[in-house]
């Protein structure tokens, strides 16, 4: 048990990190096309990569049919989460979303926890939801930035973080239902399904067409690490660990996409960033001591 928990910490820290390198990732693709139409090129590739993986494990793809509902509400919430959070990074500040969805996002799904188990964070938990609360005050400069909400465009990663939470709470529920990996596969084709009757197929075909390097590049990364391993990876760890304490894990992502953003855009890291990060990271470390 020992060895699965580090294990499990080493592949959450790991799939955070693709995390904060996929927003810059993301902010890029967003230049190409819809909302609709990435997704759509998204999840056909996720659909066939992770059922590739699955193969590989030798894992059934078979759930139980009392996890049909629990499969089309999380299906449905991604397809929601996939629109809002790439209208966001079109029409708002892509930095701006990272934070607020990321620190938002914890500490709502602890909020919902607290509604739907009645158990109230420990005071561990309740301290390092705090310091996360400060590291994403701080990565924001909030006392530079106190009307960041009054932008429209970041009025969707707030209901991005609304909805990524709610998601993660019915993905926790996962395992009572057959292998999480699987149930994570049937998901991402339920979200297929609710984005094509949207899709434009003109521009899918468009797109297709594409020669260009950086966006199929992005799309390889965006699908197959970020999506297929990464995502896959933490609804593993929600049917583990609990929906709160895997969010608790995307405290540390503002940290990863300000150094990702620094590596691949030459952006410069500042004080704020690395204090900020460093928060978020005892912030993990806190809800996760036990």
């Amino acid at each position: 048990m020992e060895k699965e928990k580090k294990q499990l910490i080493l592949f959450m820290v790991l799939s955070m990190i693709a995390w904060g390198i996929s927003w810059p990732s993301n902010g890029v693709l967003t230049t190409f096309g819809s909302p609709t139409a990435i997704g759509v090129f998204r999840y056909v590739l996720v659909i066939f990569s992770l059922l590739i993986l699955l193969f590989v494990l030798k894992i059934p793809i078979r759930i139980k049919k009392q996890g049909l509902l629990f499969l089309a509400i999380s299906g449905s919430l991604m397809a929601v989460y996939n629109f809002t959070f790439l209208q966001g990074l079109k029409l708002g500040s892509p930095g701006a979303g990272g934070i607020l969805v990321t620190t938002l996002n914890p500490i709502i799904a602890y909020g919902i926890g607290i509604l739907v188990d009645w158990k109230k964070p420990s005071r561990f938990e309740f301290f390092g939801l705090l310091l996360g609360v400060l590291a994403g005050l701080t990565l924001l400069q909030i006392w530079n930035n106190a009307s960041i909400l009054a932008t429209g465009g970041n009025l969707f990663f707030l209901l991005s973080a609304v909805v990524w939470a709610v998601m993660s709470k019915f993905t926790s529920k996962s395992a009572k239902y057959g292998s999480p990996i699987a149930f994570t596969w049937w998901m991402y084709v339920v979200t297929l399904l609710c984005i094509l009757p949207f899709a434009d197929f003109k521009e899918i075909l468009a797109l297709t067409a594409s020669n260009d390097q950086l966006f199929w590049g992005n799309l390889l990364f965006a699908s197959i690490i970020t999506t297929t391993l990464a995502t896959t990876m933490y609804f593993y760890a929600t049917s583990k660990i609990g929906a709160e304490k895997a969010s608790s894990f995307i405290f540390t992502v503002p940290f990863t996409a300000a150094l990702s953003s620094y590596f691949i855009l030459g952006e410069a890291i500042q004080l704020h960033t690395i204090i900020g990060g460093f928060l978020g990271i005892a912030a993990v470390w806190m809800i996760n001591r036990k």
